[in-house]
Protein backbone atom coordinates (compact mmCIF):
# COMPACT_ATOMS: atom_id res chain seq x y z
CA UNK A 1 0.00 0.00 0.00
CA UNK A 2 1.41 3.55 -0.80
CA UNK A 3 1.56 6.12 1.61
CA UNK A 4 -1.37 8.46 -0.10
CA UNK A 5 -3.47 5.25 0.07
CA UNK A 6 -2.32 4.64 4.20
CA UNK A 7 -2.93 8.70 5.05
CA UNK A 8 -6.69 7.87 2.91
CA UNK A 9 -7.64 4.97 5.26
CA UNK A 10 -6.18 7.14 8.73
CA UNK A 11 -8.40 10.13 7.50
CA UNK A 12 -11.48 7.82 6.68
CA UNK A 13 -11.30 8.68 2.76
CA UNK A 14 -9.96 5.93 1.09
CA UNK A 15 -13.33 5.02 -0.66
CA UNK A 16 -15.52 2.11 0.05
CA UNK A 17 -14.46 -1.12 1.81
CA UNK A 18 -15.79 -4.66 0.83
CA UNK A 19 -19.07 -5.49 1.09
CA UNK A 20 -18.73 -7.87 3.74
CA UNK A 21 -16.70 -5.42 5.72
CA UNK A 22 -19.16 -2.80 5.62
CA UNK A 23 -20.72 -1.38 9.28
CA UNK A 24 -24.20 -1.13 9.31
CA UNK A 25 -25.30 2.57 8.59
CA UNK A 26 -26.47 4.68 11.27
CA UNK A 27 -29.76 5.00 12.39
CA UNK A 28 -30.93 8.71 11.72
CA UNK A 29 -33.95 9.66 13.44
CA UNK A 30 -36.01 12.69 13.20
CA UNK A 31 -35.85 14.57 17.17
CA UNK A 32 -39.23 14.03 18.33
CA UNK A 33 -39.70 16.93 20.59
CA UNK A 34 -37.28 20.16 21.33
CA UNK A 35 -36.31 18.38 24.80
CA UNK A 36 -34.17 15.31 22.33
CA UNK A 37 -32.77 17.96 20.32
CA UNK A 38 -31.93 21.01 23.25
CA UNK A 39 -28.83 20.34 25.56
CA UNK A 40 -27.39 23.54 27.20
CA UNK A 41 -25.91 25.36 30.41
CA UNK A 42 -28.40 27.49 30.10
CA UNK A 43 -29.70 26.75 33.70
CA UNK A 44 -26.26 26.45 35.22
CA UNK A 45 -25.30 30.37 33.67
CA UNK A 46 -28.94 31.46 35.16
CA UNK A 47 -27.81 30.57 38.67
CA UNK A 48 -24.82 31.58 38.90
CA UNK A 49 -24.00 34.60 36.77
CA UNK A 50 -26.07 37.21 39.10
CA UNK A 51 -23.04 36.60 41.97
CA UNK A 52 -20.14 37.58 39.29
CA UNK A 53 -19.01 40.90 39.23
CA UNK A 54 -17.13 43.62 37.30
CA UNK A 55 -14.25 45.39 39.65
CA UNK A 56 -13.35 48.93 38.29
CA UNK A 57 -10.31 50.29 40.48
CA UNK A 58 -8.48 53.44 40.23
CA UNK A 59 -5.85 55.72 41.54
CA UNK A 60 -5.08 59.39 41.48
CA UNK A 61 -0.79 59.68 40.98
CA UNK A 62 0.06 63.07 41.36
CA UNK A 63 2.76 64.59 38.75
CA UNK A 64 6.08 65.80 39.88
CA UNK A 65 5.22 69.54 39.75
CA UNK A 66 7.32 72.38 40.67
CA UNK A 67 7.00 73.04 44.44
CA UNK A 68 5.73 76.90 43.03
CA UNK A 69 2.41 75.20 42.60
CA UNK A 70 2.40 74.18 46.48
CA UNK A 71 2.67 78.26 47.61
CA UNK A 72 -0.63 79.93 49.23
CA UNK A 73 0.15 82.92 46.80
CA UNK A 74 0.50 81.33 43.58
CA UNK A 75 -2.51 78.79 44.15
CA UNK A 76 -4.79 82.19 45.11
CA UNK A 77 -3.60 83.79 41.72
CA UNK A 78 -3.52 81.05 39.55
CA UNK A 79 -5.98 78.74 41.05
CA UNK A 80 -4.75 75.04 42.28
CA UNK A 81 -1.78 72.77 41.43
CA UNK A 82 -2.63 70.55 37.88
CA UNK A 83 -4.29 67.56 39.11
CA UNK A 84 -2.83 64.06 38.72
CA UNK A 85 -3.25 61.41 36.20
CA UNK A 86 -5.70 58.87 37.29
CA UNK A 87 -4.37 55.22 37.08
CA UNK A 88 -7.64 52.03 36.40
CA UNK A 89 -7.69 48.71 36.09
CA UNK A 90 -10.59 46.51 35.48
CA UNK A 91 -11.44 42.68 36.43
CA UNK A 92 -13.83 40.73 37.93
CA UNK A 93 -14.88 39.12 41.31
CA UNK A 94 -17.37 36.74 42.98
CA UNK A 95 -19.72 37.40 45.49
CA UNK A 96 -19.60 34.80 48.06
CA UNK A 97 -21.57 35.83 50.60
CA UNK A 98 -25.05 37.11 50.96
CA UNK A 99 -23.97 40.39 52.62
CA UNK A 100 -21.61 41.39 49.63
CA UNK A 101 -18.50 39.93 50.33
CA UNK A 102 -16.64 39.85 47.11
CA UNK A 103 -13.54 37.91 46.12
CA UNK A 104 -11.09 39.01 43.53
CA UNK A 105 -7.35 38.85 42.55
CA UNK A 106 -5.28 41.13 44.31
CA UNK A 107 -3.39 42.58 41.41
CA UNK A 108 -6.81 43.80 39.98
CA UNK A 109 -6.76 45.81 43.05
CA UNK A 110 -2.98 46.07 43.95
CA UNK A 111 -2.07 49.99 44.76
CA UNK A 112 -5.63 51.24 43.76
CA UNK A 113 -7.29 53.30 46.37
CA UNK A 114 -10.70 53.36 44.61
CA UNK A 115 -13.09 50.31 43.79
CA UNK A 116 -15.92 49.84 42.80
CA UNK A 117 -18.39 46.46 41.77
CA UNK A 118 -20.76 46.62 38.81
CA UNK A 119 -23.38 43.59 39.40
CA UNK A 120 -25.30 41.54 36.29
CA UNK A 121 -28.23 43.75 37.07
CA UNK A 122 -26.25 46.95 36.06
CA UNK A 123 -26.20 48.23 39.46
CA UNK A 124 -23.00 50.37 40.50
CA UNK A 125 -21.61 50.07 44.24
CA UNK A 126 -18.87 51.32 45.94
CA UNK A 127 -16.62 48.80 47.70
CA UNK A 128 -14.33 48.85 50.41
CA UNK A 129 -10.78 46.67 50.33
CA UNK A 130 -11.06 44.50 53.04
CA UNK A 131 -8.01 41.88 52.35
CA UNK A 132 -5.35 41.47 50.28
CA UNK A 133 -3.10 38.89 50.15
CA UNK A 134 -0.23 38.88 47.41
CA UNK A 135 0.76 35.96 48.26
CA UNK A 136 -2.19 33.95 46.90
CA UNK A 137 -2.82 36.59 44.72
CA UNK A 138 -6.37 37.10 46.45
CA UNK A 139 -8.23 40.16 47.73
CA UNK A 140 -11.62 40.08 49.44
CA UNK A 141 -13.68 43.63 48.65
CA UNK A 142 -16.95 44.31 50.47
CA UNK A 143 -19.65 46.35 48.93
CA UNK A 144 -21.04 49.83 50.47
CA UNK A 145 -24.48 49.52 50.62
CA UNK A 146 -27.61 46.79 49.76
CA UNK A 147 -27.62 43.71 50.85
CA UNK A 148 -29.14 40.16 50.44
CA UNK A 149 -26.93 39.84 46.92
CA UNK A 150 -26.86 36.84 44.89
CA UNK A 151 -23.58 34.90 45.86
CA UNK A 152 -21.87 31.50 44.95
CA UNK A 153 -20.91 28.38 47.14
CA UNK A 154 -17.55 27.37 47.25
CA UNK A 155 -16.98 23.48 45.67
CA UNK A 156 -14.33 20.67 46.78
CA UNK A 157 -11.72 21.80 43.87
CA UNK A 158 -9.84 18.44 45.51
CA UNK A 159 -12.44 16.57 43.99
CA UNK A 160 -11.89 17.99 40.38
CA UNK A 161 -10.69 15.83 37.83
CA UNK A 162 -8.90 16.21 34.48
CA UNK A 163 -11.97 15.88 31.82
CA UNK A 164 -14.65 17.58 33.83
CA UNK A 165 -16.89 20.27 32.46
CA UNK A 166 -16.48 23.92 33.47
CA UNK A 167 -17.50 27.06 32.98
CA UNK A 168 -15.37 30.70 33.18
CA UNK A 169 -17.60 33.85 33.39
CA UNK A 170 -16.19 37.52 33.74
CA UNK A 171 -15.84 40.26 31.72
CA UNK A 172 -12.71 39.96 29.18
CA UNK A 173 -11.84 42.99 27.51
CA UNK A 174 -14.41 44.96 29.24
CA UNK A 175 -16.93 44.14 26.50
CA UNK A 176 -19.46 42.72 29.50
CA UNK A 177 -20.12 39.31 30.95
CA UNK A 178 -19.16 36.97 29.05
CA UNK A 179 -19.52 33.02 29.66
CA UNK A 180 -17.01 30.39 27.93
CA UNK A 181 -17.04 26.92 28.50
CA UNK A 182 -14.30 24.18 28.69
CA UNK A 183 -12.90 21.20 30.26
CA UNK A 184 -10.29 21.11 33.15
CA UNK A 185 -6.98 20.35 31.56
CA UNK A 186 -4.86 19.75 34.15
CA UNK A 187 -4.60 19.98 37.85
CA UNK A 188 -1.73 21.02 40.35
CA UNK A 189 -0.38 22.94 38.24
CA UNK A 190 3.48 24.48 39.81
CA UNK A 191 6.13 26.84 39.35
CA UNK A 192 4.08 28.70 37.06
CA UNK A 193 5.72 32.11 38.69
CA UNK A 194 2.42 33.60 39.63
CA UNK A 195 2.39 33.54 43.00
CA UNK A 196 4.01 32.05 45.64
CA UNK A 197 1.36 29.31 46.43
CA UNK A 198 1.42 28.04 42.82
CA UNK A 199 -1.32 25.06 42.91
CA UNK A 200 -3.40 26.26 39.94
CA UNK A 201 -6.45 24.41 38.02
CA UNK A 202 -5.68 24.56 34.50
CA UNK A 203 -8.86 24.94 31.80
CA UNK A 204 -9.19 25.21 28.36
CA UNK A 205 -12.33 27.71 28.67
CA UNK A 206 -11.19 31.39 26.90
CA UNK A 207 -10.41 33.39 29.78
CA UNK A 208 -8.67 36.69 28.60
CA UNK A 209 -7.48 40.21 30.40
CA UNK A 210 -10.64 41.23 31.85
CA UNK A 211 -11.65 38.07 33.38
CA UNK A 212 -8.94 38.08 36.29
CA UNK A 213 -11.18 37.43 39.54
CA UNK A 214 -13.76 36.03 37.51
CA UNK A 215 -15.55 32.33 38.37
CA UNK A 216 -14.38 29.40 37.42
CA UNK A 217 -17.58 27.10 38.21
CA UNK A 218 -18.74 23.17 37.92
CA UNK A 219 -21.58 21.74 36.57
CA UNK A 220 -23.19 22.18 40.05
CA UNK A 221 -23.02 25.88 39.85
CA UNK A 222 -20.45 25.67 42.52
CA UNK A 223 -17.32 27.99 42.87
CA UNK A 224 -14.31 25.79 42.04
CA UNK A 225 -11.53 28.14 40.97
CA UNK A 226 -10.90 31.80 40.77
CA UNK A 227 -9.20 32.88 37.52
CA UNK A 228 -5.91 34.18 37.89
CA UNK A 229 -3.64 34.22 34.49
CA UNK A 230 -3.41 32.85 31.10
CA UNK A 231 -0.35 31.16 29.09
CA UNK A 232 -0.64 33.50 26.06
CA UNK A 233 1.92 35.23 23.57
CA UNK A 234 -0.81 37.23 22.01
CA UNK A 235 -2.63 38.96 25.21
CA UNK A 236 -5.46 36.60 24.31
CA UNK A 237 -6.69 33.25 24.61
CA UNK A 238 -4.67 30.20 23.29
CA UNK A 239 -6.81 27.52 25.46
CA UNK A 240 -4.15 27.88 28.65
CA UNK A 241 -5.81 29.29 31.64
CA UNK A 242 -4.97 29.14 35.31
CA UNK A 243 -7.13 29.47 38.39
CA UNK A 244 -6.69 29.54 42.13
CA UNK A 245 -8.55 26.53 43.85
CA UNK A 246 -11.21 27.01 45.90
CA UNK A 247 -9.50 25.42 48.60
CA UNK A 248 -7.01 28.81 49.31
CA UNK A 249 -10.15 30.74 48.28
CA UNK A 250 -12.31 29.62 51.12
CA UNK A 251 -9.13 30.14 53.55
CA UNK A 252 -8.82 33.41 52.62
CA UNK A 253 -12.12 34.59 52.78
CA UNK A 254 -12.31 33.14 56.27
CA UNK A 255 -9.93 35.44 57.27
CA UNK A 256 -11.71 38.08 56.15
CA UNK A 257 -14.85 37.41 58.03
CA UNK A 258 -12.86 36.66 60.80
CA UNK A 259 -12.11 40.37 60.78
CA UNK A 260 -8.21 39.51 59.95
CA UNK A 261 -6.50 41.99 57.82
CA UNK A 262 -3.93 39.54 56.69
CA UNK A 263 -3.82 35.54 56.68
CA UNK A 264 -3.75 33.32 59.20
CA UNK A 265 -1.63 30.01 57.96
CA UNK A 266 -0.34 27.34 59.79
CA UNK A 267 3.43 27.28 60.24
CA UNK A 268 5.91 23.95 58.97
CA UNK A 269 9.18 25.33 59.82
CA UNK A 270 11.44 24.23 57.60
CA UNK A 271 13.47 24.49 54.04
CA UNK A 272 12.38 22.68 51.23
CA UNK A 273 14.13 22.15 47.47
CA UNK A 274 12.67 19.77 45.03
CA UNK A 275 13.66 16.63 44.27
CA UNK A 276 15.64 16.64 41.01
CA UNK A 277 16.16 13.49 38.74
CA UNK A 278 19.72 12.99 40.40
CA UNK A 279 18.84 13.14 43.69
CA UNK A 280 16.10 10.76 43.36
CA UNK A 281 18.48 8.23 41.53
CA UNK A 282 21.30 8.36 44.27
CA UNK A 283 18.26 8.00 46.52
CA UNK A 284 16.90 4.92 44.72
CA UNK A 285 13.48 6.28 43.90
CA UNK A 286 11.74 5.24 40.84
CA UNK A 287 10.50 8.75 39.98
CA UNK A 288 11.65 12.85 41.57
CA UNK A 289 8.11 13.08 43.22
CA UNK A 290 8.18 14.83 46.55
CA UNK A 291 9.54 18.24 48.64
CA UNK A 292 13.43 17.30 49.66
CA UNK A 293 13.70 18.85 53.28
CA UNK A 294 16.94 21.17 53.08
CA UNK A 295 16.71 22.73 56.96
CA UNK A 296 14.96 22.16 59.64
CA UNK A 297 14.34 25.54 61.83
CA UNK A 298 14.70 24.72 65.73
CA UNK A 299 11.36 25.28 68.13
CA UNK A 300 9.49 24.82 64.72
CA UNK A 301 6.21 22.39 64.84
CA UNK A 302 8.30 20.34 61.94
CA UNK A 303 10.98 20.13 64.64
CA UNK A 304 8.64 19.14 67.43
CA UNK A 305 6.88 16.89 64.74
CA UNK A 306 10.21 14.67 64.13
CA UNK A 307 11.36 15.60 60.48
CA UNK A 308 14.52 15.45 59.97
CA UNK A 309 16.70 16.97 57.14
CA UNK A 310 16.94 14.50 54.30
CA UNK A 311 13.10 13.47 54.50
CA UNK A 312 10.89 13.28 51.73
CA UNK A 313 7.57 14.74 52.18
CA UNK A 314 5.28 12.91 49.75
CA UNK A 315 1.81 13.50 51.41
CA UNK A 316 -0.16 16.02 53.35
CA UNK A 317 -3.54 14.35 55.11
CA UNK A 318 -3.13 11.32 52.26
CA UNK A 319 -3.19 14.05 49.46
CA UNK A 320 -0.17 13.73 47.31
CA UNK A 321 2.77 15.92 47.46
CA UNK A 322 5.07 16.54 43.94
CA UNK A 323 7.05 19.42 44.98
CA UNK A 324 7.49 22.49 47.33
CA UNK A 325 4.86 24.37 45.90
CA UNK A 326 2.15 21.54 46.26
CA UNK A 327 3.58 20.84 50.04
CA UNK A 328 2.84 25.01 50.39
CA UNK A 329 -0.36 24.86 49.32
CA UNK A 330 -1.58 21.37 51.03
CA UNK A 331 -0.22 23.27 54.10
CA UNK A 332 -1.59 26.66 53.57
CA UNK A 333 -5.13 25.23 53.22
CA UNK A 334 -5.10 23.09 56.48
CA UNK A 335 -6.73 24.72 59.58
CA UNK A 336 -5.00 26.62 62.35
CA UNK A 337 -5.66 24.22 65.56
CA UNK A 338 -4.92 20.38 65.51
CA UNK A 339 -2.43 18.71 63.64
CA UNK A 340 -1.66 17.47 60.06
CA UNK A 341 -0.69 13.70 59.36
CA UNK A 342 2.33 14.80 57.20
CA UNK A 343 3.85 11.08 55.37
CA UNK A 344 7.79 11.67 54.34
CA UNK A 345 9.95 9.17 53.06
CA UNK A 346 13.01 7.99 55.28
CA UNK A 347 16.21 5.27 54.50
CA UNK A 348 13.18 4.38 51.79
CA UNK A 349 10.78 3.51 54.18
CA UNK A 350 7.11 5.69 54.52
CA UNK A 351 6.62 7.40 58.13
CA UNK A 352 3.83 9.45 59.11
CA UNK A 353 4.32 12.71 61.68
CA UNK A 354 1.26 14.52 63.26
CA UNK A 355 2.55 18.09 62.87
CA UNK A 356 0.86 20.21 65.12
CA UNK A 357 -1.30 23.46 63.38
CA UNK A 358 -0.35 26.64 64.67
CA UNK A 359 0.69 30.27 63.34
CA UNK A 360 3.93 31.04 63.29
CA UNK A 361 5.69 33.50 66.47
CA UNK A 362 6.30 36.83 66.42
CA UNK A 363 9.56 36.49 67.88
CA UNK A 364 11.21 39.06 68.33
CA UNK A 365 8.23 41.82 68.32
CA UNK A 366 8.09 43.20 64.19
CA UNK A 367 9.20 47.11 65.73
CA UNK A 368 7.64 48.34 62.35
CA UNK A 369 8.48 52.10 60.89
CA UNK A 370 7.88 53.41 57.59
CA UNK A 371 11.32 55.21 56.88
CA UNK A 372 11.20 58.87 55.96
CA UNK A 373 14.21 61.51 55.00
CA UNK A 374 16.38 61.65 52.29
CA UNK A 375 17.75 58.23 52.08
CA UNK A 376 17.32 55.41 49.39
CA UNK A 377 14.97 53.53 52.10
CA UNK A 378 12.62 56.21 51.92
CA UNK A 379 8.59 55.07 51.15
CA UNK A 380 9.88 51.15 52.43
CA UNK A 381 8.60 49.68 55.50
CA UNK A 382 10.66 47.50 57.90
CA UNK A 383 10.03 44.97 60.26
CA UNK A 384 12.59 43.16 62.31
CA UNK A 385 12.82 39.15 60.87
CA UNK A 386 10.45 36.43 62.95
CA UNK A 387 9.21 33.32 61.55
CA UNK A 388 5.82 35.58 61.25
CA UNK A 389 7.58 38.39 59.01
CA UNK A 390 8.86 35.19 57.10
CA UNK A 391 5.72 33.97 56.30
CA UNK A 392 4.39 36.68 54.98
CA UNK A 393 6.81 37.77 52.73
CA UNK A 394 8.66 34.60 51.38
CA UNK A 395 11.83 35.47 53.18
CA UNK A 396 13.75 31.97 54.02
CA UNK A 397 16.73 30.88 55.78
CA UNK A 398 17.51 34.14 57.86
CA UNK A 399 18.08 33.97 61.25
CA UNK A 400 17.89 38.15 61.87
CA UNK A 401 17.87 40.87 60.37
CA UNK A 402 15.22 43.35 58.91
CA UNK A 403 12.78 43.08 56.26
CA UNK A 404 11.11 45.06 53.81
CA UNK A 405 7.23 44.60 53.89
CA UNK A 406 5.95 47.52 51.54
CA UNK A 407 7.16 49.71 49.56
CA UNK A 408 5.42 53.04 48.53
CA UNK A 409 4.50 53.36 45.01
CA UNK A 410 7.35 56.46 43.31
CA UNK A 411 9.48 56.39 46.44
CA UNK A 412 12.94 56.71 46.43
CA UNK A 413 13.18 52.96 47.45
CA UNK A 414 10.93 51.86 44.91
CA UNK A 415 13.15 54.03 42.44
CA UNK A 416 16.27 52.29 43.47
CA UNK A 417 14.52 49.23 42.61
CA UNK A 418 14.39 47.58 46.29
CA UNK A 419 11.66 44.74 46.51
CA UNK A 420 9.43 43.78 49.55
CA UNK A 421 11.17 40.59 50.84
CA UNK A 422 14.36 42.58 50.68
CA UNK A 423 16.43 41.71 54.09
CA UNK A 424 18.58 44.89 54.97
CA UNK A 425 22.23 43.31 56.03
CA UNK A 426 24.66 46.64 56.53
CA UNK A 427 24.23 50.31 55.38
CA UNK A 428 27.55 51.76 54.39
CA UNK A 429 29.34 49.04 56.60
CA UNK A 430 27.31 48.98 59.66
CA UNK A 431 25.04 46.00 60.46
CA UNK A 432 21.90 46.51 60.74
CA UNK A 433 19.76 43.92 63.40
CA UNK A 434 17.05 45.52 64.17
CA UNK A 435 14.68 48.88 62.48
CA UNK A 436 16.30 51.01 64.99
CA UNK A 437 19.67 50.78 63.46
CA UNK A 438 18.08 51.20 59.79
CA UNK A 439 16.06 54.25 61.08
CA UNK A 440 19.27 55.90 62.46
CA UNK A 441 21.52 54.88 59.52
CA UNK A 442 18.76 56.45 56.94
CA UNK A 443 19.31 59.53 59.47
CA UNK A 444 22.83 59.91 57.86
CA UNK A 445 23.71 62.60 54.90
CA UNK A 446 26.72 60.24 53.90
CA UNK A 447 28.42 60.88 50.17
CA UNK A 448 27.10 57.75 49.39
CA UNK A 449 25.20 54.79 50.43
CA UNK A 450 26.99 51.57 49.98
CA UNK A 451 24.00 49.15 50.76
CA UNK A 452 24.02 45.19 51.61
CA UNK A 453 21.18 43.65 50.39
CA UNK A 454 20.12 39.51 50.64
CA UNK A 455 17.48 38.88 48.15
CA UNK A 456 15.90 35.56 47.09
CA UNK A 457 18.64 33.51 48.99
CA UNK A 458 21.40 35.83 47.26
CA UNK A 459 23.72 38.47 48.73
CA UNK A 460 24.46 41.77 46.92
CA UNK A 461 26.42 45.13 47.32
CA UNK A 462 24.98 48.31 45.64
CA UNK A 463 26.73 51.74 45.61
CA UNK A 464 24.07 54.55 45.24
CA UNK A 465 24.62 58.67 45.49
CA UNK A 466 24.16 60.41 48.46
Amino acid sequence: MNRLATFLLIAGLAGAAPASAQSPAPLRVTPGDRSQLVYSYAPVVKRVTPAVVNVYASRVERRQANPLFDDPIFQRFFGQRPGGQTSRSLGSGVIVEASGLVVTNNHVIEGMTEVRVALADRRELDAEIVLRDPRTDIAVLRIKGGSNFPYLETGESDDLEVGDIVLAIGNPFGVGQTVTQGIISGLARTQTGISDYGFFIQTDAAINPGNSGGALVDMSGKLVGLNSAIYSRSGGSVGIGFAIPSAMVRVVVASAQNGGKTVRRPWFGASLQPLSKDIADSLGLDRPSGALVANVHARSPADAAGVRRGDIITAVDSLGVDDPEAFGFRLGTRKLGGSAAVTVLRNGKPVTLAVAMRQAPETPAREEIKLTGRSPFEGATVANYSPAVAEETGVEDVTEGVVITDIDDNSTAARVNLKKGDVVVEVNNSRISRTKDLEEAAAGRPRAWRLTIRRGGQVFQTVLGG
